[in-house]
């Protein structure tokens, strides 16, 4: 097991935090975007409703990443990854935004692209997720000498 001294201990406290935020964020972002009518979508938000569904998509699959990979730990190099994934979905709503002539509602999704952006960079740099020994992973088969058992 990796050894953490108290400074990368207190990141990666930080680090759950923006995880479980901005999870909390994208499921309720992108569930609503997969059950509300695309034309009740469509009224809000002048894009095409596949693409909104898309979206929606993107962003609650993303927050299950943010998640499921640490707290499992299966993959939980997965992390970081989902985390910039939502960067780019975060810098799409910010030049839509943008774009349609309210700065300061852009404001919004910019801040959280720098939070995603921020725990995509500590993920990976800062303090990365450990995975499970192979042996403690559930459903693994345990090796010992010539038998395997499950």
């Amino acid at each position: 097991m990796a050894h953490y001294n108290k400074q990368s201990s207190k990141a990666g406290v930080a680090l759950w935090i923006g995880q479980g935020l901005l999870a909390l964020i994208f499921l309720f972002a992108g569930g609503m975007k997969l059950v509300v009518p695309i034309e009740m979508l469509t009224e809000q938000m002048p894009l095409p409703g596949l693409l909104l569904r898309a979206i929606g998509t993107a962003e609650f699959l993303g927050a299950l990443g943010l998640l499921l990979p640490g707290l499992l730990r299966i993959r939980p190099s997965l992390t970081p990854l989902a985390a910039a994934g939502l960067v780019l979905v975060m810098c799409g709503a910010t030049g839509f935004t943008v774009a349609s002539g309210d700065l300061a509602s852009a404001l919004i999704p910019f801040v959280v692209g720098l939070l995603a952006a921020s725990v995509a960079y500590g993920r990976y740099q800062i303090a990365p997720l450990p995975a499970a020994s192979r042996s403690l992973t559930l459903g693994a088969p345990v090796r010992t000498g010539r038998t395997v058992t499950a």
